[in-house]
């Protein structure tokens, strides 16, 4: 029992020691540390600049943006069907690597 009791009591130590020094002004925040840097005020002739700067982006990313509609009738993010002959092409050309692989023995026929 005194061999758990005092090992315990040492980590209890310290664990309440270092509870009891992390605190400052009694628990309250140190008032330099805690307000931000503040930023100068803009003038209203910067806000205006700023503004017509923004202005001027929205407006050329609004032209550019291609609404749905527009995606339809360009055909833009659709995918063309593949034909029936693609398809024939595309199986042959894999059964093709398939067999060359099982050939160099990268891959087993599961065949025992």
């Amino acid at each position: 029992m005194k061999k758990l009791l005092l090992p315990l009591s040492l980590v209890l130590a310290q664990m309440l020691a270092v509870s009891a020094f992390a605190q400052t002004k009694g628990g309250e925040a140190d008032a330099e540390q805690s307000k931000g840097q503040t930023m100068p005020k803009a003038t209203p002739a910067e806000k205006a600049t700023a503004k017509a700067g923004r202005k001027e982006e929205g407006a050329a990313a609004a032209h550019k943006a291609v609404t749905p509609r527009a995606a339809e009738e360009k055909g833009v993010g659709t995918a063309k069907a593949a034909t029936k002959q693609e398809r024939d092409a595309a199986r042959a050309k894999r059964k093709a690597a398939a067999a060359a692989a099982l050939k160099k023995g990268e891959i087993s026929s599961g065949e025992k």
